[in-house]
């Protein structure tokens, strides 16, 4: 597993019998930073956070999946943007998460109202159960493409974090909210690991004072109130700049003309697309 920093490679540990025929293997780098996240992964064209989805950004080229977690009752860590699965299973089945164990939890169809909003069949898109944070790591290891930005939505940074460090993984993580002190704690626990701070409407002055004292790369205001000022001081502090959740392509292209470093999006390849046209070049497709 990796312990390296993103953007670097190691040749890996091969098995005794490769050895023997003398194979060495290269550990594959993560996809370039191109400042797109997928937010909860390629979330139109799959069901929101969901292992489809976060496959779906690794092939379309995402270097940032984000994601979102709770504890379940029974302490397990799962994915979901909202504290309840109505939005997702349907509103007859909306269970509260963090009074549900796994088990539970793990019974509804987290695809169906994801199905029945595109008028699909159970054979275009099937039963999903919730997504363990623990399955999302090992696709992200497995994969070796994009990172995943993970939003804690309780307190559960340091369960989080006691997982991350178990897979080997913290090379391949990062961390995104709006809440100082579970920001804080994840670069208590390890400074190397990004934080992009998401906020509302910036208050430019705490907020750049807050996040240089605890060592915060990025600032990631809501969209509506990123202006050219704001990414100019901003970026004028030391830090890169994002914002969320851009889905427009107008828009998209006035925060690139801004200097916007970083965009969240529900249509990842949507966003390459409009880079690679300022780009004058083609963008990469998946092949499918």
């Amino acid at each position: 597993e990796p312990t390296e920093r993103a953007g670097e490679w190691k040749v890996a540990l091969p098995s005794f019998a490769a050895w023997q025929i003398g194979v060495v293997f290269f550990e594959p780098a993560p996809t370039a930073e191109n400042g797109v996240t997928a937010h909860r992964g390629d979330s139109v064209r799959h069901p929101q956070n969901s292992l489809e989805a976060f496959s779906a950004a690794n092939d379309v080229g995402a270097d940032w999946i984000e994601t979102d977690v709770h504890f379940t009752s029974d302490r397990q860590l799962v994915i979901a943007h909202n504290h309840t699965t109505g939005e997702y299973s349907g509103k007859d089945r909306n269970l509260v998460i963090k009074d549900h164990t796994y088990a539970e939890l793990a019974e509804l169809d987290m695809a169906a109202t994801f199905r029945a909003r595109n008028k699909l069949t159970l054979e275009q898109c099937p039963k999903l159960r919730i997504c363990r944070l623990d399955e999302a790591l090992d696709l992200i290891l497995a994969q070796r493409k994009a990172r995943l930005s993970i939003q804690p939505k309780c307190d559960c940074v340091d369960a989080v974090m006691a997982l991350v460090r178990a897979k080997h993984a913290e090379a391949w993580v990062g961390f995104n909210d709006g809440n100082p002190a579970w920001m804080s704690r994840v670069k208590e626990l390890d400074p190397t690991i990004p934080v992009f701070w998401d906020r509302g409407k910036c208050d430019l002055e705490k907020d750049i004072a807050f996040a240089m004292a605890h060592g915060f790369e990025t600032i990631v205001p809501n969209g509506k109130w990123v202006t050219p000022e704001v990414v100019r001081t901003l970026k004028a502090a030391g830090f890169k700049v994002g914002a969320w959740t851009v889905n427009d392509p107008a828009a998209m292209k006035r925060f690139l003309d801004m200097g916007v470093d970083r965009l969240y999006t529900d249509v990842p390849q949507q966003f390459l697309d409009v880079k690679a046209a300022r780009e004058g070049r083609a963008a990469a497709r998946p092949n499918r």
